[in-house]
């Protein structure tokens, strides 16, 4: 894990308390340290929570000193959250978010799942709902809001601060001030978010990583990602 040498606390119009549940993973992690770094507070959730203090202390160690991310159990971490990030496997999908439900109620979800079916993950598979975001609002129900972005960013580099992160976010969510806060967030780590339009959009978003996957194996890479070209500077 390279360090970072400086923060950008001042660089924020606004800072969210985010909690990223099952966050002790490549993607989770290094997406909170990105946050973290841009003066966010982040909360590492896992569901042992032993786990995510451990990872959260590894993050800490890598940032200067006065930025300190915590880690405990996900409802613990969703209920303090302002914002929510769900990185966990599609399999474990449906348990976590049964478990965190009624401290998701009136929050923002950003749904990173893909619906990978292993072994065979550089094969499109889409659940009978249309996507794993769409699953998601389903079970949550019309209480939480559930955004799609960050499914096509390949986890090598998030830890890297020196390394820029050659892929752009496609943001699905059906309400735009939603996309927006996650936009802010991709902007936040480095990155081009990009509005794409409802959740429905998610599924395309999702089947992407799929491809990408096929696509490292191929090149023999491991940070395929996606460029949206035709759009202006700003």
């Amino acid at each position: 894990m390279r360090l970072l040498q400086s923060g950008k606390r001042d660089q924020l119009e606004q800072t969210l308390k985010i909690a990223i549940l099952g966050g002790t993973g490549k993607e989770g992690s290094g997406l909170g340290l990105r946050w973290a770094a841009a003066g966010h507070e982040v909360i590492i959730g896992s569901r042992v929570a032993e786990r995510a203090v451990q990872t959260a202390a590894a993050l800490t160690e890598a940032l200067p000193e006065w930025i300190e991310v915590t880690g405990s159990d996900n409802l613990t971490a969703a209920q303090q959250a302002d914002v929510a990030v769900l990185s966990v496997p599609y399999a474990a999908q449906a348990a976590t978010l049964s478990a965190v439900k009624e401290a998701l109620i009136g929050k923002l979800l950003i749904s990173v799942v893909v619906p990978l079916q292993p072994p065979q993950v550089s094969r499109v598979w889409l659940p009978p709902a249309g996507s794993a975001a769409q699953e998601a609002q389903a079970l949550l129900g019309e209480a939480t809001r559930v955004v799609a972005a960050f499914q096509n960013v390949s986890a090598e580099h998030l830890e890297d601060f020196e390394h820029d992160i050659d892929c752009d976010v496609l943001v699905c969510g059906d309400k735009l001030a939603d996309r927006a806060i996650a936009v802010q967030l991709a902007a936040d780590a480095g990155m081009r978010g990009v509005h794409a339009g409802p959740l429905q959009n998610a599924a395309v978003a999702e089947g992407l990583t799929a491809v990408l996957i096929s696509i490292n194996v191929r090149y023999k890479i491991k940070n395929a990602g996606i460029r949206i070209t035709g759009l202006p500077e700003s």
